[in-house]
């Protein structure tokens, strides 16, 4: 199991992520389905006709509910939910940054009440590591604080130290949770995430000692949650050079059409976002010809369908005016179609990265693309 880079264009990689539960082309958008379901009515057998490469699942969410011993008792998350592709799981680590409200950091772990009842919950490295064995998905995050920006300088040092002693935490029980007979997935992969706030210097050296963990993976935290687009460009940028060439490389949360396309261009080979479902829950869908607000008055007799230039379920059988009768008429078909519509939209753009790099001509792509795919219509 391993990452291959097949071919550079600048930055820019074309690789392949090798997984026991499949092989991963890379550029690749990770669907999320934070509770085992995509939102919006989108099964795991939906997921295929929608070009899903791999689904991401939530640790803290699905140890809450329905519980990971329960769902080690039924076999796995693979076998809890239909999905035979590869999954990542979150460790529960942005949680951290989500619930700053209902949680203590402390040297072993945090403590957190639950957002559902109020139940107090522990949770360290330890901790997320078993609850992500006990789900068996295929890749495991590593415990984490996800610091929210803008943080002071001092503040991040301390909490970046803390991060790299957990990553280790992490590392060593993750090696003995493979080991046992009774673990259900025992070549689960653990990437390391990197942090550092917008300070550049610290991003920097935090890369550098994770990466001599040696991990499966490595992945870019912390961003998208009060910095700007060009902030974590320019983090990307900073830290793209001491990252492993030969490890896959995933930024969490990110994010817009045009932030992936930039972040491929920057070097990143992995990406997953709520917002392709939540935007189409809210009838704002992405297109080849920019972002459509579905909700407005002037669909309402438009019988085109919502992308001329898309072949996903929804643009092959209904119409603007349907899509958004469905809305107003609060059906939850509406929802349904429409994310099946972004999802589809997404993967099928990383479909298009992936052919631009194999063609060498991904900046023309991306030259073409980012003044679109950013436009409001």
């Amino acid at each position: 199991m391993a990452y291959k880079l097949l071919k550079n264009e600048g930055t820019a990689r074309r690789g392949e992520f090798e997984t026991v539960h499949g092989t991963v082309q890379t550029p690749a958008f990770m669907n999320v389905g934070t509770a085992a379901a995509i939102k919006g009515g989108i099964s795991s057998y939906d997921l295929v006709d929608l070009k899903c490469q791999v689904e991401l699942c939530n640790t803290y969410h699905l140890h809450l509910r329905p519980g990971d011993d329960l769902i080690y008792d039924m076999g796995g998350l693979h076998k809890f939910m239909g999905w035979k592709g590869p999954i990542l799981t979150d460790s529960g680590g942005f949680q951290v940054f989500s619930l700053a409200k209902l949680r203590t950091i402390k040297e072993e772990g945090v403590y957190f009440s639950s957002h559902i009842d109020g139940k107090k919950i522990f949770m360290g490295p330890e901790q997320s590591m078993q609850i992500q064995s006990n789900l068996a998905s295929t890749i495991a995050m590593a415990f984490d604080e996800c610091i929210e920006n803008p943080a002071t300088r001092e503040y991040t040092v301390s909490s970046i130290a803390r991060t790299t002693r957990w990553l280790v935490r992490c590392k060593r029980e993750m090696q003995r949770l493979n080991s046992l007979e009774s673990t259900i997935n025992r070549n689960q992969l653990l990437f390391g995430i990197n942090q550092g706030s917008t300070f550049h210097d610290l991003r920097i050296q935090h890369m550098i000692d994770i990466a001599e963990l040696d991990l499966d993976g490595y992945a870019i935290g912390g961003l998208a949650v009060g910095d700007t687009a060009e902030e974590m460009y320019g983090v990307i940028e900073a830290i793209e050079p001491y990252m492993p060439k030969n490890k896959i490389r995933y930024l969490m949360g990110v994010g817009t059409p045009v932030n992936i396309i930039e972040a491929v261009h920057r070097g990143v080979d992995l990406f997953d976002c709520v917002m392709p479902s939540r935007n189409a829950r809210h009838g704002h869908l992405f297109t080849w010809s920019g972002i459509r607000n579905l909700i407005n008055e002037k669909y309402a007799r438009d019988d085109a369908p919502l992308d001329e230039q898309c072949d996903c379920p929804c643009c092959r059988n209904h119409s603007r005016a349907y899509l958004r009768h469905l809305f107003k008429a609060n059906e939850m078909l509406a929802m349904r179609l429409a994310v099946q519509h972004n999802l589809y939209f997404y993967n099928t753009l990383m479909e298009k990265i992936r052919a631009a790099l194999d063609d060498g001509t991904f900046e023309q792509f991306r030259a073409q693309m980012v003044p679109i795919l950013g436009k409001r219509i």
